[in-house]
């Protein structure tokens, strides 16, 4: 990595929190030296952590209102955070530097690592180990979803609020990094959702400011259309924000035991299934959808064809497998099944992380089919996590073209994807984040063993961790069970991989090379 060159998308990194605009910067200038601008970086980070700490205010004053005592833990949270931010952002203020590639991939590493520290704190004042604290703090930012905590119907609103504002929070952020960072550092083949500023036909918003502001208010709009449509199933006000906020982060992060189990019986569980899958959808199409009226722009696009399309596979197979395999039958009747089914495989496929039943009880050949879900995830630039959807279909071309090539030696067979040809440098950073993504889970997998763990609870611990979707499989970490019965060390384990998996890996194994520091 060249750290002399300056590029124009370089203030990408300062512009995820909305606030910092660009920075002047040239194509053509160039940095010399091997020394990156801190400055920049710290601006950054010191705003990321004064609106953590802004967030935790809400859950002082829902504890005040259900006179709960516990709002002090927020309140003096909010100030401890609050002064570290406030601190970085006058060390830091001043004339803007000049930022290139190596700044943004710090920043991202930094503000992944940071703010579930100071997310922990609340956890940790309300009478949580660390690594319990961090195991949750980090599982809500990254929008995973898995939990260690119990007894949730009886937990104070104001740490409820929290757990459902930190999956939010890191919602809208993953979308943002996707949609305005990712492509222009290059990610996994991120880069054919890149937005060239210097061709605005056909393009949607030519300047990342107007990107992320257009994200912000789709977001925020999809989140409140939600909780109105909780509130009107029969959810209470309380129950219905923070599961709007768990169901549109595709964070799956529960008020109850039972997850949406409690709410089944209800038209709740059809308005979930819905924000789900508008969870898992690209979010700048759905902006084109809303704010520029191009309604064909979803259907157009190939992500949300094969993710909707997967997901109605799934469900029926599913549905047909239950009936063969489980006597007796678990559900009433098909449509029964099939709601359930669906429900269930669009939480594990996006991330949610929701369970409406103990569906690892549904025989193997239905847990197998969960566990491959797993790894699948949503279209590029949602909330959603896994592989995603593109990367799925760029692969599938890259194995029929190469077969046909083994044929046909002199034959020339271009990938193509959305009409256009994949080149090889986007091919190669496909290849290498499906590599890093099955390395990480593999290795994680492993050390699970290692550690004491059963087969299925190491397999499927890692998969939902490195895949930041939340419950696993079997009784120990299935979805009527939680992470708890895990040791520390495994716990760690679960930290990292959701860390690695949410950050897309490459930003993570960029930043901890030597030719990152030296170059």
């Amino acid at each position: 990595m060249r750290s002399g060159k300056c590029f124009e998308r370089a203030d990408m990194a300062l512009s995820v929190s909305g606030i910092v605009g660009p920075l002047p910067c040239r194509m053509s200038e160039r940095m010399d030296g091997p020394w990156m601008h801190f400055r920049a970086i710290l601006l950054a980070l010191g705003i990321m952590i004064l609106l953590l700490a802004g967030a935790m205010v809400p859950c002082a004053l829902v504890d005040i209102a259900w006179q709960n005592g516990d709002w002090p833990v927020f309140g003096i949270s909010a100030f401890a955070a609050g002064i570290v931010g406030l601190s970085l952002y006058v060390l830091a203020r001043g004339e803007s530097e000049r930022t290139g590639q190596r700044e943004a991939f710090l920043l991202i590493v930094l503000v992944w690592v940071t703010l579930p520290v100071l997310a922990a704190v609340p956890f940790i004042a309300s009478g949580m180990s660390v690594t319990d604290a961090m195991f949750e703090s980090v599982s809500g930012l990254t929008t995973t979803g898995a939990t260690v905590l119990t007894g949730l119907d009886n937990l104070p609103k104001g740490l409820l609020l929290w757990r459902a504002i930190l999956q939010w929070i890191g919602g809208i952020g993953i979308i943002v990094t996707a949609i305005a960072i990712l492509p222009q550092l290059r990610i996994g083949g991120m880069q054919l959702f890149q937005i060239e500023s210097s061709d605005q036909s056909g393009k949607f918003m030519p300047r990342v400011r107007d990107i992320t502001g257009r994200m912000g208010m789709i977001y925020l709009l999809v989140s409140a259309v939600c909780a109105m449509s909780y509130w009107a199933s029969g959810m209470d006000v309380f129950d219905a924000v923070a599961h709007s906020m768990t169901t549109v982060s595709a964070g799956g992060f529960s008020t109850h035991d039972l997850s949406f189990g409690h709410f089944n019986g209800t038209p709740a569980i059809y308005f979930a299934c819905f924000f789900m899958i508008v969870a898992g959808l690209p979010f700048s199409l759905l902006a084109m959808t809303v704010f520029e009226g191009r309604i064909r722009a979803l259907w157009d696009d190939p992500q949300p064809r094969l993710f909707i399309a997967l997901v109605l596979v799934f469900s029926l197979i599913i549905v047909g497998l239950h009936e063969l395999q489980v006597i007796p039958p678990t559900f009433e009747n098909r449509l029964h099944a099939f709601r359930d089914a669906l429900f269930n495989i669009v939480s594990v496929m996006t991330g949610t992380g929701y369970a409406s039943a103990i569906y690892d009880g549904w025989g193997d050949p239905v847990i197998a089919i969960f566990l491959v879900a797993t790894f699948l995830g949503g279209c590029a630039g949602s909330a959603a996590c896994g592989i995603k959807m593109f990367r799925l279909e760029i692969g599938y071309k890259a194995v029929i073209a190469h077969s046909r090539k083994m044929i046909v030696r002199r034959q020339v067979v271009p990938i193509r994807y959305d009409g256009r040809t994949v080149d090889q440098d986007t091919l190669q950073s496909v290849m290498v984040f499906v590599f890093l993504y099955m390395a990480t889970f593999l290795t994680a997998a492993v050390l699970l063993g290692v550690m004491g763990e059963d087969a299925i609870t190491a397999i499927s611990g890692a998969a939902t961790a490195v895949s930041n979707v939340g419950p696993g499989l079997g009784g120990k970490i299935g979805p009527s069970a939680t992470f708890q019965t895990l040791g520390d060390p495994q716990k760690w384990v679960c930290i990292i991989s959701m860390l690695l998996g949410r950050l897309e890996f490459v930003p993570v194994f960029a930043v901890l090379t030597r030719r990152f520091w030296t170059a």
